[in-house]
């Protein structure tokens, strides 16, 4: 048995406009569809126009966006800091440059990549120097270090990280899980 499907009368057509004007998509469209579809609720009656589609009305190519980092998880940060789960590979970049710090960074992430290290530990240290003015800039690599590993050069290298243990180096160094190559 099938149903006829009833015209919508226009009280429910006004609060059924109303309605999915004030809300949100999950997902947006793409640009040319919701031009398309405002275009056709606003004029229903007007003929569709016959002008070919410009290309600066479609939405512009996306780059392909680094993946989105993610935490260790308890059990592997866990398993590190007991010594059960391995570190692959180490770097150390006390008394470096800020600069010679991100290129050695860099360099270290890519090589333990190709080599197929799993987790990585970078040290930074604390930056607290003994006997050193409290008032001037300290830890600059502790502060910088994540801050490039969430950038855009070194993030598709790398699935996320997080402090290190105690053990490890705690607040001065980072566990780094590498992202495998493809």
């Amino acid at each position: 048995m099938t149903r006829k499907k009833r015209a919508l009368s226009q009280d429910e057509h006004t609060l059924w406009t109303v309605v999915t004007r004030s809300i949100k998509p999950l997902r947006p469209r793409k640009a040319v569809q919701a031009a398309e579809i405002e275009r056709n609720e606003a004029a229903p009656t007007a003929p569709p126009s016959r002008k070919p589609a410009t290309i600066a009305a479609a939405a512009p190519p996306r780059r392909a966006e680094p993946p989105a980092l993610a935490p260790l998880g308890r059990r592997l940060k866990q398993k590190l800091g007991r010594g059960s789960e391995t570190i692959d590979a180490r770097i150390d970049l006390h008394g470096m440059t800020q600069a010679s710090a991100h290129a050695a960074l860099a360099h270290f992430l890519r090589r333990a990549q190709h080599d197929g290290a799993r987790v990585v530990l970078v040290i930074t240290g604390k930056g607290m120097r003994p006997g050193a003015d409290p008032q001037s800039e300290r830890g600059v690599l502790k502060r910088q270090v994540p801050m490039w590993l969430e950038g855009p050069e070194l993030r598709p290298l790398i699935v996320g990280f997080e402090a290190a243990n105690i053990g490890h180096g705690g607040a001065g160094a980072l566990y780094v899980r590498i992202r495998r190559p493809r």
